[in-house]
């Protein structure tokens, strides 16, 4: 057992090597709990809970609580917490973390992983609450939440599966409104899914949301520690997404919102406080010795691995003009994501970027991955990773991307030899102000599938061993947009 209580520029964390009993309850889809409601006491986590970075042997459990307490999870596999409730006489064989205390340095959260898991197994897991004085053996009786989560099928296992992904919360004055506050996520959680993906702007921390209309509490610029924390706890007082994050795993990465509008990662002076903000109130897995990293990738059985981007942290100046020095990933990340497009046994490899490949986008410099007329951009280092698309022959690759507030969806065929290379489906926003519909550059040679803005939305996406179906739905829940990609073998 090992216990880690991180200095400000990390999460507090426990890492508990107690592994759960093997027993294998195949999945069922994330969803309400099967032993009733998902919380029993509010008043002692009112911010909720949620599980993320769900792997086939791990997953990470956030907390938060309003004050110093003392936090335990006990977790086991579903079908043994039910032959225990069942029979009096079988105790369920649980697996329990030590007793974390929560502190003003982390702003009361807590982020604890669950070690030792099976893949593709339904676990229950309850949290502990007590005073900083409470035995952990007395814990028990400080029930304060509980809930399910499943794990993820091994690499060797064909498994269909579906997953939502969207990002822009709370953007242009658009933000906690009426009891859901964010009611876009009621919608969402109608879709049977096993995760999802939130593609950065998870908070718009440069953006003050005035009261009316909005629930008060975010009417200010965060550019502080204290007032980054602030937003995000602004934004989990939302009814409509805590009983989301109750039910649904997530994978998170940031955009520009989390910091201020179009930063530009070692640049930016704002740019740690941002970070440790977001990684206090998100489950975000890292490396060990390198607690910073936030690009990641996640195998979801034989048929799908998503790598997760950061297009933040490491890029140059926006305005930079474009050349062999200017970098997005930095040249570690870069590296990473070539060396696993190329590796990867999945079927479909999908990018999660919350920048758009194909727009450009004005300001100081252009914040996307494309070239603009004023030579700025990222234009060579896209190029890189097409190239290596091409040169390797990797096939079933496709793009997600977020950030600008419209949908968009293209087919690209860049060394114009008519087959389809590559495909980019673009999202968002959950709640913001629709952006100024500007369709895909000419550069990778784009099909243009939909171009459309106006609406809040979000992307569902069923993936299969023999194809990748995108669903895009509007806020009130119709459908805007349906495509089917087949596997090309």
């Amino acid at each position: 057992m090992r216990l880690f209580l991180l200095s400000t520029s990390m999460f507090v964390c426990i890492f508990s090597f107690v592994g759960c009993a093997g027993f294998s309850d195949q999945s069922a889809r994330s969803g309400p709990s099967s032993e009733g409601p998902l919380f029993v006491n509010s008043n002692f986590l009112p911010q909720g809970v949620a599980v993320g970075d769900v792997s086939p042997q791990r997953a990470l459990l956030w907390v938060r609580t309003d004050g110093p307490a003392s936090v335990q999870i006990e977790w086991a596999t579903v079908s043994r917490w039910e032959q225990a409730s069942q029979s009096p006489a079988v105790v369920a064989p649980v697996s329990k973390t030590a007793a974390v205390v929560t502190a003003a340095e982390t702003d009361y959260t807590v982020t604890i992983p669950l070690e030792g898991l099976s893949p593709a197994t339904r676990y229950r897991y309850h949290v502990l609450v007590g005073s900083l004085d409470q035995p952990a053996m007395q814990l028990s009786a400080s029930l304060a939440a509980k809930g399910e989560f499943t794990t993820l099928p091994d690499s060797e296992t064909s498994a269909a599966v579906t997953f939502a992904w969207s990002g822009d919360l709370g953007g242009q004055g658009r933000c906690r409104q009426g009891m859901g506050g964010y009611p876009i996520f009621d919608v969402i959680q109608r879709h049977g899914l096993d995760f999802f993906l939130f593609l950065g702007d998870t908070i718009y921390s440069d953006n003050p949301c005035p009261s009316p209309p909005n629930a008060p509490g975010a009417d200010f610029k965060a550019t502080t520690l204290q007032t980054y924390r602030a937003r995000h706890h602004y934004q989990r007082g939302a009814a409509a997404l805590q009983q989301f994050l109750r039910s649904v795993p997530v994978y998170v990465i940031w955009d520009d919102h989390e910091v201020r509008d179009n930063f530009a990662g070692p640049f930016d002076e704002q740019m740690p406080a941002g970070r440790q903000a977001l990684r206090e109130y998100w489950p975000i897995a890292s490396p060990e010795g390198d607690q910073n990293r936030m690009y990641r990738s996640i195998r979801y059985g034989a048929d799908l691995e998503l790598f997760i981007l950061d297009t933040r942290q490491y890029r140059s100046r926006n305005e930079d003009l474009d050349g062999p020095a200017k970098t997005m990933l930095g040249p570690s990340q870069l590296q990473w994501l070539l060396d696993g497009l190329r590796t990867t046994t999945a079927t479909w490899k999908v990018i999660a970027t919350s920048v758009p490949l194909s727009v450009e986008k004005g300001g100081h410099g252009n914040d996307g991955w494309g070239h603009e007329p004023s030579g700025t951009g990222f234009g060579r280092e896209r190029q890189v990773i097409v190239d290596a698309i091409l040169g390797q022959t990797i096939k079933n690759v496709v793009f997600l991307a977020g950030d600008v507030h419209w949908v968009q969806a293209s087919a690209y065929d860049p060394n114009q030899d008519g087959v389809i290379d590559f495909h980019e489906y673009m999202v968002g926003p959950l709640s913001a102000r629709p952006g100024r519909l500007t369709a895909a550059s000419d550069e990778l040679h784009p099909t243009r599938l939909i171009n459309e803005s106006g609406y809040q939305n979000f992307g569902v996406v069923r993936v299969s061993k023999h194809e990748f179906e995108v669903t895009v739905i509007d806020e009130a829940g119709n459908t805007r947009f349906s495509h089917v990609v087949p596997v090309r073998p």
